[in-house]
């Protein structure tokens, strides 16, 4: 018999209706207990679609305000002193001063550091833990949710994140290594197993991502042992340890499965090795046949068929990894293409094709589920929208003439540094600016019609001329155009080019209340017409200042987007970066002398294993040469990152030549440069002053600490004063505060 589960559901709501609620909350514009209702009913949704469509195992406490790992946190009592927890259940205002930083009278923080969910988009709190660390069970939080399920009418499978993920997810401080304080931590989460047990939880889930990496043999030996004890806290609850986005290696499988728990769940949509621990397994299995991190319909015919070559007991079928990564409904969707829309399948029709998969294997039933699955999935692979042969031919064009830049970094330095003439610690920003109501209420009725090209154009006249004269009044060196035709990053290049489309409500978190809507890429990429030239150029029309043109890089677009999975990812990579060359030239024939092409997912798709990482940092270093290499020396590269472990690939960062990188460090106060200084990065940095994750505007002493701080790791003439990031989710006021505060700060260490 197969079990239909589900290990993670999206929690955003099908139209957004957290995020909506949040930033309501944050405003002050409703109150706690609305705040609650909306995300009561929201699970309450959840739950029932789960079981409308054939879930047999619904899962709880997937729910989260802001981040799983945040919830964790609280769960555990692991808040750091300086966010002046009274050590009673974490309430919202503690919760949120974490995640978002706090600037009032009693409580003056910044948020905690952030980065990426293993090689995804979404963003984590990063767990601060020290050497005399302790915990304690400080929230009710994933009880709540289970009783408040079962209250309902749905006894669910609660989740919790694992004790090995979690303090290896976190961040040690005062030297400490994180693992050594598992002794601690278990207790509290035997105690979380046996309140779920207590409760009447027939499984509970215990996510384990970690597991999928590489480990050091002190964290693979205890790996049996921490799963046992878990086990033994269990009761009559049964414990499924959930794995995913990757394979178990070898000494981690025979650790895993040599354990006491009752079941294990396998990615076999990323993790192809493990298909090879199916058959015969000794374990119950929870197999990841459906893809959870993209939006393609999987053939359901070979998943029957690998399912009844290699099962012969009762197994659990499931997404490949929660369905987080991926948006609410296809049904929803009013805007992709019909011939491509039959292509597709989002969260909930993933769970449709989890049941069509059970039944027919177990009643032989759901035939023309499976017929007409069959034919969407054949009519894909023969489509003329796919295939492009000059695109494909000019791939074959790529050697050292494309990829490299005409002169050193030495070389062009001299020359640019004459023809710009900036001061010491030049200020600029990342690229965007508030995109306040008015902006999007104007692009909104642009788009349904009701606002004329003509006058919509005006209008992005007018907010560019805007932002320019705020730059210049503020006293920035390089400025900025604002961006304020764009609607995302990724999505603004995307509508520009072809072997993309778009979707109405394809929304996924990113973090917190962000949500972003990836692009699907369904055939080869090419460039029809300029994208960004007019803006840039009618920026540069309006000041004697230097205006930075803005573009997204090619690895960006291709891991912030839906990829096709019918050719490798390099290849697709490969023609992003041809188009993105095209651009790069016209924007330097149109007098752009400063073009910056961000690339804050670089380090994000690094592989989860080591010995796979060479040949990605190859090809995704040499896509961005692709798109930066075609300019003179004359014209200056920049480039952006997100929070990332850049030890990991420094050399690549070197190898990218940028004539300016600018990363985010203000949530590590400045931790991150000292890779940077270890390695000698030879070019210019721009390491960001202050965090625009938060509304927490700091002082210009602040930030002058900081970038003292960075001037003690890297050499002060090469390095820039910019924020961590873009802006666009700010609003004027405190970006005005925060920019002229910057600005003072580098003033005035100048003068030193």
């Amino acid at each position: 018999m197969i079990k239909v589960a589900t290990i993670g559901y999206p929690r955003i709501g099908p139209k957004r209706e957290l995020k909506k609620a949040l930033e309501q909350f944050w405003k002050g514009e409703i109150q706690e207990n609305e705040l609650q209702n909306v995300a009561k009913d929201l699970r309450k949704k959840n739950w029932q679609t789960q079981k409308d469509n054939g879930v047999d195992l619904i899962s709880s406490n997937d729910f989260s305000f802001y981040d799983h790992v945040l919830d964790a946190i609280c769960l555990l009592g692991a808040v750091p002193k300086r966010y002046k927890w009274d050590g009673n259940e974490v309430n919202l205002k503690t919760y949120f001063a974490m995640a978002r930083g706090s600037q009032t009278a009693e409580l003056d923080v910044p948020a905690l550091e952030m980065t990426k969910w293993f090689d995804t988009n979404y963003h984590y709190l990063v767990p601060e833990l020290s050497k005399d660390q302790n915990f304690k069970l400080s929230s009710n939080k994933p009880f709540a949710e289970y009783e408040e399920a079962k209250a309902a009418g749905y006894n669910t499978k609660p989740i919790i994140l694992g004790p090995l993920s979690f303090l290896l997810l976190a961040k040690g401080i005062d030297g400490n290594k994180t693992i050594n304080l598992l002794s601690k931590i278990l207790p509290v989460y035997k105690d979380i197993i046996k309140k779920f047990s207590e409760l009447g939880a027939e499984w509970i889930q215990i996510d384990e991502p970690i597991l999928v990496k590489d480990l050091d043999t002190d964290v693979v030996s205890q790996i049996k042992n921490t799963l046992n004890e878990l086990k033994a806290a269990a009761g009559k609850s049964k414990i499924l340890v959930a794995t995913y986005f990757e394979d178990l290696n070898e000494d981690v499988k025979q650790e895993v499965f040599g354990s006491n728990v009752d079941a294990i769940h396998l990615d076999l949509v990323r993790g192809t090795k493990n298909k090879n621990y199916v058959k015969n397994s000794n374990k119950q299995l929870s197999l990841g046949v459906v893809d959870g991190r993209n939006v393609w319909k999987s053939n359901l015919q070979e998943k029957i068929d690998f399912i009844k070559s290699n099962i012969s007991n009762d197994v659990i079928i499931s997404s490949s990894c929660p369905l987080l990564h991926t948006p609410y409904d296809l049904d929803l969707e009013q805007k992709v293409p019909a011939e491509i829309k039959r292509w597709l399948s989002f969260s909930k029709q993933k769970l449709q094709e989890l049941n069509v998969i059970k039944n027919v294997i177990d009643n032989n039933s759901h035939q023309e589920e499976l017929n007409k699955n069959t034919a969407d999935v054949q009519d894909r692979k023969t489509s003329k929208l796919i295939h492009d042969d000059k695109v494909k031919d000019r791939i074959k064009t790529i050697n050292k003439s494309i990829t490299e830049r005409k002169s050193s970094y030495v070389e062009r330095a001299k020359i640019q540094k004459g023809i710009f003439g900036l001061p010491k610690f030049p200020t600029t920003t990342i690229g965007s600016f508030p995109q306040t109501t008015d902006v999007r209420q104007a692009r909104a009725k642009f788009k349904r019609g009701e606002l004329d090209e003509k006058s919509y154009n005006k209008f992005l006249e007018d907010k560019t001329i805007d932002a320019i004269r705020k730059q210049e009044e503020m006293g920035i060196d390089v400025i900025v155009h604002g961006e304020f035709e764009r609607n995302d990053m990724v999505e603004y290049f995307g509508e520009q080019l072809n072997g993309f489309t778009f979707t109405s409500s394809g929304f996924v978190q990113s973090y917190g209340s962000r949500c972003v809507k990836p692009p699907i890429i369904f055939g080869n990429v090419s460039r029809p017409n300029p994208m960004t030239v007019r803006w840039s150029k009618f920026a540069q029309e309006q000041t004697k200042q230097i205006v930075k043109g803005m573009l997204t890089g090619p690895i960006t677009i291709l891991q912030w987007s839906f990829v096709r999975d019918d050719q490798p990812r390099k290849y697709t990579a490969q023609e992003i970066g041809f188009a993105i060359r095209d651009e790069v030239e016209d924007l330097e024939k149109n007098g752009i002398r400063m073009i910056q092409i961000d690339e804050p997912a670089l380090r994000e798709g690094l592989p989860l294993k080591r010995k796979d990482w060479k040949e990605y940092l190859n090809w995704s270093v040499d896509c961005f040469k692709i798109s930066a290499a075609v300019v003179k020396n004359e014209t200056q590269i920049h480039t952006h990152m997100c929070y990332a472990e850049f030890e990991d690939i420094i050399d690549s960062i070197a190898a990218l030549d940028a004539d300016v990188i600018s990363i985010e460090t203000s949530r590590s106060r400045m931790e991150l440069l000292t890779t940077f200084e270890k390695f000698k990065y030879p070019n210019e940095i721009g390491p960001g002053v202050y965090d625009i994750h938060s509304p927490r505007v700091p002082s210009a002493d602040e930030m002058k600490q900081l970038i003292q701080k960075a001037s003690k790791l890297i050499d002060p003439t090469r390095i820039w004063v910019n924020p961590d990031c873009g802006l666009k989710t700010r609003a004027w006021p405190e970006t005005i505060d925060a920019l002229s505060k910057m600005v003072l700060a580098a003033k005035e260490l100048r003068k030193i």
